[in-house]
């Protein structure tokens, strides 16, 4: 089994693109359109996330569920990969210590470059 990614977007269209791209890949993947909260993450155990900033009908935003991440002792080393068209996404990805960030619309090649990367 390859290294474990957890999407987390609200957008179906975007979560089908990211299947497509993805399917290739070698990885194990897990989508989800809705927040989870950290206890859960654990148990899926993944090996990064890609986190959506704003997921519509949740009660939290993705830079809150990154900041929780990284405030847990079990999972603050997992590599978290915060994904928007806000305009200010780099100081959102630092106020929540993500790992990197990645602005949309994705440039495909360029998310996989960074997911290799933290996942080699």
């Amino acid at each position: 089994m390859g290294k474990r990614i957890l999407v987390i977007e609200d957008d179906e269209d975007i979560l089908e693109l990211l299947k497509i791209v993805f399917r290739d890949s070698g990885y194990d993947m897990i989508f989800s359109n809705i927040d989870l909260d950290t206890d859960y993450i654990n148990i899926l155990h993944p090996d990064l996330v890609l986190l959506d900033v704003r997921l519509k009908g949740a009660s939290r935003n993705g830079a809150e569920i990154c900041r929780e991440i990284k405030a847990s002792p079990l999972l603050n080393k997992l590599p978290v990969i915060l994904c928007s068209a806000e305009y200010n996404l780099a100081e959102i990805a630092q106020e929540c210590h993500a790992d990197t960030y990645i602005s949309k619309p994705y440039n495909f090649i360029d998310l996989l470059s960074q997911v290799n990367r933290f996942l080699s």
